[in-house]
């Protein structure tokens, strides 16, 4: 309380933060300045606050008493005082101001008259107004007069903080800001102070990322910063934010979330079931599968190796390369040096943290011999021949006794058919090319020597034809022709091509039939099988060596011949005229068997009940019914009784109920037997 204060050369000045008052001095002079929410003080020598103050300076609370001139160059009567201050009111809510004067008192908010108090009085009056403060800044004006006699004014405004009355809730706090310690593990958060003048204190919350903060605060503070305990050191993410709450128990919402990732020292667990991989013997692959680690940061694992025991997590001894591997298996060539190999792995996270080794794994690796011969023909030669180039060159076991045989490379293509001599002959070459050859040796468990000298060689090859074929025969047969001749005497014989001709228009007219007879093209036995109708026919047979040289068709010996003439006088299609009808024979081992497609929608005689199977007889030159009653539409027919070594020719018809036939259909197979 400031009493019967006189004007000095210097006025102090005064501000409240956070209710401590700070002070600060300033030339009467010059233009005061106060720090809200200190008040600006202005003496007026009248009661219309006009003109200019005679005294300007600060003061922190009204609350005065004159029993004189409140100031040098004031009256002891007819003065005024003016008050005012623009303050950061936070959240508002309701306020209480109380007033009281003698003489006079008004209170404004924000330029509205709050409090009225305006006579000139002989005693104190006094009146309290209750009302509510909107959130932010407001100004603040209190204007006093004294017109006669005593001069005292007070003036307070304070929140109501009652639970039933305060319904506004702090705002929330701003600032906020987090910074971690890797060392120590501490978060500490800070943030602004709350404007509220009702302000109780703050809720600090954390929660990990993806959940939610709680009901419960982690620390309740009423400074504004908080450092909590150390952190546990996993790599998590953690989220703060702070609340402010008023003496009526409301709490703010949250401030903006602050986050920090922790330090993660953490390891993985050690990878289980490595000790359950083995194998039977000596081995040149192993094989580890173990479970799975369910850790959200995994990066992979790492496979180690020794032929030591225990197995030293060691760069030198790690397998499975740099970056960890994301599959819970790894597979690899064992070194096949007859050793015992141990397997151990371990997990890693993404900050690089290796668990402990896993439990091991043990594999007998095969005793193999990886050193190729050293040994590499120099003599290496080439001589050329009709059928191919024929390499040659010297070995003997003194000079490598593990060499079990010899490649031969062609162009840098290594040939078919190794060989474990000191020559090879290539046929597998067209004539007039050049190529070039070199050897190396193969040692009994595939390692292979060095490059010989090469040598480069033109193959002019074979351009002369096989001999013609002689002894060719040609015999009707009741399936077509059986074809004869005598084996080719050439020593480079490959196949043969079968020609059958036609006579038409006064010349033979050829078709190379070789790859339709059932007994390929190196046979000097064959069959030209086909229907025997009686037509003239001319064959002419060529020998073709492994050049592909043969005769010409008007070198070569032919041979004319005239079908068999066994097809029947009646003859059908194998599909009935109205297409209701169907029927396919084909030759098995136990005889023919036919088999029908039948339609009754479209068969113009009714629905038949079945079908009668007929062979031709050539002798009688008639078809013989094999069928003692009808066979089922659905089944089939086997002819056991059907001639070999011919054409079987058959008739098929539809049976109905009143037991007539119709819808005729026909169809044949060749009986030839398996040999030539």
């Amino acid at each position: 309380m400031n009493r019967a204060r006189h004007a000095t050369a210097t006025a102090v000045v005064f501000s409240v933060a956070g209710g401590l008052l700070a002070g600060a001095t300033a030339s009467a002079s010059a233009a005061t300045t106060c720090n809200s929410p200190v008040y600006k003080r202005q003496f007026f020598a009248n009661t219309t606050f006009s003109g200019t103050p005679k005294k300007t300076d600060c003061d922190n609370a009204i609350d005065q008493t004159w029993t004189g001139a409140p100031a040098t160059g004031l009256p002891k009567d007819n003065f005024a005082v003016r008050w005012s201050v623009t303050r950061d009111f936070g959240s508002g809510g309701p306020f209480s101001f109380a007033a009281s004067a003698q003489d006079g008192i008004r209170v404004y908010l924000d330029g509205t008259r709050k409090i009225s108090l305006w006579k000139n009085t002989s005693t104190t009056a006094k009146k309290t107004v209750n009302l509510t403060v909107p959130k932010g800044k407001h100004t603040l004006r209190v204007d006093y007069v004294n017109w006669t006699g005593k001069a005292n004014v007070k003036f307070a405004y304070a929140p109501r903080t009652s639970a039933t009355v305060d319904k506004v809730k702090p705002l929330a706090p701003t600032g906020a800001s987090v910074t971690y310690d890797t060392t120590t593990g501490k978060a500490k958060l800070t943030w602004s102070k709350n404007k509220e003048m009702d302000l109780a204190g703050y809720h600090v919350y954390r929660r990990l990322k993806d959940a939610s903060f709680g009901s419960r605060p982690l620390a309740t503070t009423t400074a504004t910063s908080y450092t909590g305990t150390a952190l546990p050191k996993t790599g998590d993410t953690y989220y703060y934010e702070v609340r402010a709450y008023d003496k009526a128990g409301r709490e703010s919402t949250g401030s903006a979330d602050q986050g920090v990732t922790t330090v993660d020292t953490t390891a993985p667990a050690a990878p289980t079931g490595v000790e359950d991989n083995w194998a039977i013997g000596d081995v040149t692959t192993a094989r580890l599968y173990w479970g799975s680690n369910t850790e959200s940061d995994l990066a992979g694992y790492r496979v180690y190796r020794s032929t030591a025991y225990p197995v030293a997590v060691t760069a030198a001894n790690l397998v499975s390369g740099p970056t960890p591997i994301s599959d819970s298996a790894y597979v690899e060539d064992l070194p096949t040096t007859g050793e015992t190999f141990y397997y151990v792995v371990t997990a890693v996270d993404i900050h690089g943290n290796a668990s402990p080794r896993s439990g091991t794994a043990e594999y007998s690796s095969k005793d193999i011999d990886t050193v190729a011969p050293v040994y590499a023909p120099d003599d290496v030669t080439a001589v050329d021949g009709e059928r191919g180039v024929t390499l040659n060159w010297t070995w003997s076991t003194d000079a490598d006794d593990d060499i079990a045989y010899f490649s031969v490379y062609r162009d840098g293509v290594g040939l078919a058919g190794d060989t474990a001599g000191e020559s090879y002959t290539d046929t597998e070459i067209e004539r007039s090319t050049t190529h070039t050859y070199w050897v190396r040796a193969v040692d009994r468990h595939g390692n292979i020597g060095p490059v010989s000298n090469s040598v480069t060689i033109d193959h002019v090859g074979d351009y002369t034809a096989p001999a013609a074929v002689t002894g060719l025969t040609a015999t009707p047969r009741g399936y077509g022709i059986r074809l004869d001749w005598d084996d080719s005497p050439a020593e480079d014989f490959a196949d043969y091509r079968i020609h059958r001709g036609v006579y038409v228009d006064g010349a033979w007219t050829y078709t190379d039939i070789t790859d339709t007879l059932p007994f390929g093209s190196i046979w000097s036995q064959n069959r030209d099988v086909s229907l025997p109708d009686g037509e003239k026919l001319r064959y002419v047979v060529v020998a073709v060596d492994h050049d592909g040289n043969t005769l010409d068709l008007g070198s070569a010996a032919g041979v004319e011949v005239t079908e068999l003439d066994i097809v029947p006088t009646e003859t059908y299609a194998d599909e009935s005229a109205s297409g209701a009808l169907y029927v396919d024979a084909t030759d098995i081992a136990q005889g023919p068997d036919i088999r029908l497609d039948y339609n009754a929608q479209r068969d113009p005689n009714g629905t038949a009940t079945g079908f009668n199977v007929y062979r031709w007889d050539t002798s009688t030159g008639t078809y013989t019914l094999l069928t003692d009653t009808p066979v089922g539409l659905g089944d089939g027919y086997s002819d056991t009784g059907a001639p070999t070594d011919t054409t079987v020719f058959y008739k098929v018809t539809a049976v109905y109920t009143d037991g007539t036939e119709a819808e005729t259909v026909g169809d044949h197979v060749f009986r030839i037997g398996t040999s030539a």
